[in-house]
């Protein structure tokens, strides 16, 4: 590790002390924001010089540090001058959505026809399992309506690419993950708008088409634009190539704190459960992703893929959906919070299965 990330580590421990005898002092006063935000500012940027499992949390705690000034400086994260800042989020995702596509090719959804047990399987299981958990949980929990539609929607979003990083890491079937993605997600124009009609009508109005079209919109042409990219002009625009996954990952960090800056007074009010229905949710998608996968006869590696992939959804088409939807402030809130703790769960899991792959591996 470089001196100059043990600083940081030790600069983010001196930050966690001071936020700690601050809440006891005065839970009210100004440094606590600052001091919250720069520790995990520090730790974001510590951990990239470590070689231990903090290391992939440092987009996470980057997220966690653009929560954290949303939550105490809502008002810097609304708008700009007169220009409303939620106007980014769709055109932000659509770019997201782009850079996905630039890493696929045609080739991938062919591989449908390689693999159509495991394709089938995971498309079944992402399809059921989650939404029947979000709607299980909006109403166990007895969210306001807006945010019930919220956790019901990102529970009826296709799988995000996050996933295909962590199957990555986890020795999975990569190419199972892939497929089950862009497969999941061209599904979704249909899927998507069925099952909120169906599980969320109840709290919000859902229009069918007009859900439809914004998904098209916002993820499928995008999509097909990035893979058209990828067909004629990978490899011929360098930069570009390795510019998206940073882009990427500040936009989905941009989207994040302009919803929880719109939804900071909802979230005040309901955080804590939404957070407990987050950890349940995801959880529920590992194990009945696994052990759906498993029971239905698929061996470890594609069972592993199949939990990530049900397990992970596209919170950044789920956010897009809630603006279109013109709720922001509210349906948008779920997908915020699902978003950062599927990336940590999804994070520490892959690294488990990698580890546990490797000694798999090892003689004796």
């Amino acid at each position: 590790m470089q001196k100059l990330q043990k600083v940081l580590l030790y600069l983010s421990l001196a930050c966690f002390i001071g936020v700690i005898v601050t809440l006891l002092v005065d839970s009210g006063s100004p440094v606590l924001g600052p001091l919250m935000t720069g520790m995990f500012v520090c730790l974001a940027l510590g951990v990239r010089g470590t070689d231990t499992l903090f290391k992939s949390f440092a987009f996470t705690f980057w997220i966690f540090a653009s929560v954290t000034l949303a939550m105490f400086y809502p008002g810097l994260f609304l708008e700009v001058g007169n220009f409303k800042l939620s106007a980014l989020i769709v055109p932000l995702i659509q770019i997201i959505m782009f850079g996905m596509g630039t890493s696929l090719s045609v080739k991938d959804f062919m591989n449908v026809l390689k693999m159509p047990k495991g394709v089938a399987i995971g498309v079944v299981l992402q399809y059921s399992v989650m939404p029947v958990v979000g709607i299980s949980l909006a109403l166990t929990f007895g969210f306001p309506a807006e945010i019930a539609a919220g956790v019901v929607l990102i529970g009826s979003s296709p799988g995000g690419v996050a996933s295909n990083v962590m199957a990555y890491i986890a020795n999975a079937n990569l190419a199972l993950s892939i497929t089950l993605t862009a497969v999941s997600t061209l599904l979704s124009p249909l899927l998507t708008p069925f099952l909120m009609q169906l599980l969320a009508g109840q709290f919000v109005p859902i229009e069918f088409t007009s859900m439809m079209w914004s998904i098209i919109k916002m993820i499928i042409i995008p999509i097909v634009l990035g893979v058209l990219f990828n067909r004629f002009l990978h490899g011929k625009m360098k930069w570009l190539d390795d510019a998206m996954p940073v882009i990427s990952m500040v936009g989905i960090a941009v989207i994040i704190t302009i919803i929880t800056a719109a939804g900071r007074d909802s979230l005040l009010a309901v955080g804590v459960l939404l957070i407990v229905a987050a950890i349940i949710h995801n959880a529920a998608g590992y194990v009945f992703g696994y052990w759906g996968a498993r029971a239905l006869g698929m061996e470890k590696t594609s069972a592993r893929t199949v939990a990530l992939e049900v397990g992970m959804q596209n919170g950044g088409m789920a956010s897009g959906i809630a603006v279109e939807m013109g709720k922001v402030a509210t349906v948008g809130l779920a997908p915020a919070v699902f978003g950062p703790w599927m990336n940590v769960t999804g994070s520490t899991l892959a690294n488990y299965w990698m580890r546990e792959s490797k000694a798999g591996e090892a003689p004796g």
